[in-house]
C-alpha cells in the first residue's frame, strides 16, 4: 500500500499541475496581434456583446454586457452580466484582468476563478473606442463588442474579415440579442 501511495500521490500532483498550467493559457492565436498604443482608460466602461462563439459559461445568454473599471491596485475589474433566457434569470460574474506585459499593448489575462487565467486580447478597435474585436488564447474564443447594442455593417465586416484571416470560423458566431 505504501509503495502505491509513493507512486499515486506524485503522479496525481503532476497531472493536477499540468492541468492547472494548461488552464492558465494567456496566449494569443497565431496570426493575431494585440492592439498597440492601447489606451486602457478609454477602454473602461460598458460594452455590449454583439457576437461570440457558443461557450458553456454563456450558454443561453442574451443582453450580455461587460463593464470594465479600475481597481485600486491597478488591475481591471470585469463585471459580466447577461440574461439566461431558458432559466429566465440574470447572471453576473465578477473577475479581474491584468496586463500581460505593458499597458500600451492590449494583451490581458482575465480570471473569474483564481488561480485560473485566460487570454483576453483586443486585436482590433476603432479610433474612438466604440467597437472592439477580442480574441482569447485560441481560435475557440472570439467576441465582437460595441458601446451600443448595435454595430455598423462596415465595422462588422471589418472584424469578420480580420477574424477569418486569422483562422476563426465566423459562421459559428452567435449574434447576441439585446432588448432595447
Amino acid at each position: 500500500m505504501k509503495n502505491l501511495q509513493k507512486i499515486v500521490i506524485p503522479v496525481s500532483l503532476g497531472v493536477l499541475g499540468i492541468l492547472l498550467f494548461n488552464s492558465c493559457s494567456v496566449g494569443i492565436p497565431k496570426g493575431a496581434t494585440a492592439v498597440t498604443n492601447f489606451n486602457s482608460e478609454k477602454y473602461l466602461g460598458t460594452w455590449y456583446e454583439i457576437a461570440r462563439f457558443d461557450y458553456k459559461f454563456e450558454k443561453n445568454m442574451n443582453n450580455v454586457t461587460a463593464t470594465y473599471s479600475l481597481n485600486p491596485n491597478g488591475s481591471i475589474r470585469v463585471d459580466n452580466k447577461g440574461y439566461d433566457y431558458v432559466k429566465k434569470e440574470w447572471k453576473e460574474s465578477i473577475g479581474e484582468a491584468r496586463f500581460v506585459k505593458d499597458k500600451t499593448e492590449a494583451r490581458l489575462k482575465v480570471s473569474f476563478f483564481k488561480p485560473i487565467w485566460s487570454g483576453y486580447n483586443v486585436i482590433d478597435i476603432d479610433e474612438n473606442y466604440q467597437y472592439a474585436l477580442v480574441a482569447g488564447n485560441s481560435l475557440k474564443y472570439l467576441w465582437i463588442l460595441s458601446r451600443t447594442p448595435d454595430i455598423p455593417e462596415s465595422i462588422k465586416q471589418r472584424f469578420l474579415e480580420k477574424a477569418k484571416k486569422i483562422g476563426y470560423n465566423t459562421d459559428q458566431l452567435i449574434w447576441v440579442e439585446h432588448n432595447k
